[in-house]
């Protein structure tokens, strides 16, 4: 699977888990035999400008967080035009879907999913598209941005229980007719991470459950890094991912 990364990604740029030393490093060391890096490139201001206000793009600016951003959003525009072809996953950080068009919080700045897949409409590349954000926090910017728009659905799984949760996966995903469905891939649902939810297992599954769906509606996939803060599961949750994502 191409994975699209920056070394840039390394860099602890606040204070907040997200930003953490060796949060990266503990998915790298886990996924890098069996995958391909493409290096990530930065968003244009008019892509950052589509979803974002003028007002809330001086605010991250003023932060210093401009350069790590529109980095982080430009490998998740990336991630979804390759996703059109074959499946791809963007390693990024600052993870964005509590960003919203003018406001952020919980560690988001620009909101990588909404910058990503509006590029790709905006182009003519897409159509329809629907969004699965698996963090274990409600991804209200992303519900912010996209919620409201016709040509894209977003959904939080809400399930206590894994069964159910895995269940409530398979149901919304069956019988979508989409050109390209975006995972929000936080990890901080697993059993040893904040949520204590969901297994390693439970990942993979997630993923086959995707792919199956893109196969089905003849669209494509790609996932983007949200949430996860337990390294030391960190890196093997995201390669079940991915291993169920790859046909």
């Amino acid at each position: 699977m191409k994975v699209i990364f920056h070394e840039d990604f390394y860099q602890v740029y606040t204070s907040d888990p997200a930003s953490a030393s060796g949060r990266i490093e503990a998915i790298i060391k886990v996924i890098k035999p069996n995958v391909e890096f493409i290096t990530a490139e930065p968003a244009s201001e008019v892509e950052i400008s589509a979803v974002h206000t003028v007002s809330h793009i001086e605010y991250v600016e003023k932060a210093g967080l401009y350069p790590i951003a529109v980095l982080a959003a430009g490998g998740a525009i990336q991630a979804a035009r390759i996703g059109l072809k074959e499946p791809a996953f963007a390693l990024i950080r600052p993870p964005g879907h509590h960003a919203s068009y003018d406001s952020c919080w919980g560690f988001c700045y620009f909101n990588n999913m909404a910058i990503a897949l509006s590029a790709l409409k905006t182009e003519g590349l897409i159509q329809k598209a629907f969004v699965l954000d698996i963090d274990l926090h409600f991804g209200d910017g992303t519900d912010n941005i996209l919620g409201g728009r016709k040509w894209v659905t977003v959904y939080n799984p809400s399930a206590n229980t894994r069964e159910e949760y895995i269940r409530e996966v398979k149901e919304v995903l069956s019988g979508i007719k989409v050109d390209l469905i975006g995972v929000s891939a936080g990890f901080d649902h697993h059993i040893d991470d904040w949520g204590g939810l969901l297994t390693t297992e439970n990942y993979q599954t997630i993923g086959k459950i995707v792919n199956d769906a893109t196969k089905a509606c003849g669209g494509g996939c790609f996932a983007i890094l949200e949430g996860g803060y337990n390294h030391d599961v960190l890196g093997d949750n995201v390669a079940a991912l991915l291993d169920g994502l790859t046909p």
